[in-house]
């Protein structure tokens, strides 16, 4: 298949920086490319693809995606930024809008538009799809991150990983660890929003100190050492979470995971089993002193078994294949969400 994966062109793919969404299209494009497919990608510039990377800045995303679909006649379009609305073409291939954020966060439009020419939904846990106040179900495909490999071990620290902004809630979990006096790693991107380095300033730095560390953004084999090094993982998100990679990339590292129980969190932290689901800061706290008796062994087995991101890949192939059939059964026919 000829695919082409449309990104949010305000954020680069496949530098490891940028949020879950732009992660996951990374992960589909290598494995569309390591199965034979051919993966077109469009996306920010500086942007880093396994397949062919069509370069968008945002405000002319529209036109490039208009001149690619003239040019090359994809069998499948799959769109990852929260706002695919704008960018739908008027073209032959069929297509898959993936929700990567809360379903509130779209407009209404994308739910109640019909027709063959209009792209597929999908939902990427449970919980996402059960807060969808639509006339049609949503096929859910659990997001999956690659099992790599990772020496656990555990040196005593906490950490916190994502994008540092007021939604995610980082200065919640440092001041955890200052509660117990803990040692506390926090890493991730400050995007230059200004109410995201207002926040970073005001309520992230004067929590650092000697025993609590910003270590800025990192990817790769020092992400993984990172969170195989954690004594835990702190998910301290204060809004609905539809996924959360960072706590299975920490489950497959061997790392329990403490999260607040919020969105998609409790169906990917199995409580008591490989981390805890907790209500409050205190509670939180509690929990990281109760994360000894988590075998680090356990939560790697787990995360293997649920989060692979191969399981993820072949979903999302099976799930292009029955649209496409369906699209070139019914050309003209009104569109269901499958």
């Amino acid at each position: 298949m000829r695919v082409l994966s449309v990104a949010f062109c305000g954020m680069q793919v496949g530098n490891g920086r940028a949020g879950g969404a732009e992660e996951i299209l990374s992960i589909l494009d290598r494995g569309l490319v390591q199965r034979g497919h051919q993966s077109f990608v469009v996306a920010a510039p500086g942007s880093r693809v396994a397949g062919m990377l069509i370069e968008a800045p945002r405000s002319d995303a529209k036109a490039v995606i208009g001149r690619a679909v003239a040019e090359v006649p994809f069998d499948f379009i799959h769109f990852h930024g929260l706002d695919f609305h704008h960018f739908v073409p008027q073209c032959g291939a069929a297509m898959l809008a993936t929700l990567h954020l809360p379903v509130s966060y779209y407009p209404s439009s994308v739910f109640d538009a019909r027709g063959a020419r209009w792209p597929n939904l999908n939902c990427v846990s449970e919980s996402q799809a059960a807060s969808a106040d639509v006339s049609r179900s949503l096929p859910v495909i659990p997001n999956g991150v690659p099992p790599g490999q990772y020496a656990a071990r555990d040196r005593g620290y906490l950490v916190w990983l994502g994008r540092i902004c007021p939604e995610k809630g980082p200065h919640i979990a440092l001041d955890v660890a200052h509660r117990l006096g803990a040692r506390m790693i926090v890493a991730g991107s400050v995007h230059p929003f200004p109410e995201h380095q207002e926040y970073f300033d005001c309520f992230v730095k004067p929590r650092l100190d000697a025993k609590r560390t910003y270590a800025g953004p990192v990817e790769g084999a020092t992400k993984r050492s990172l969170l195989a090094g954690a004594r835990c993982l702190l998910v301290s998100s204060l809004v609905a979470e539809t996924s959360s990679l960072v706590a299975m990339e920490a489950l497959s590292a061997g790392t329990p995971v403490v999260a607040f129980r919020i969105g998609a969190l409790p169906e990917i932290v199995e409580d008591g089993a490989t981390g805890f689901i907790v209500d409050t800061a205190d509670e939180m706290a509690q929990a990281v002193m109760r994360t000894d008796c988590i075998p680090r062994s356990r939560c790697r087995e787990q995360a293997v078994k649920r989060f692979d991101a191969h399981r993820m890949i072949e979903s999302y192939l099976t799930l292009y294949r029955k649209i496409r059939t369906r699209r070139l059964g019914m050309r003209c026919a009104p569109q269901e969400n499958l």
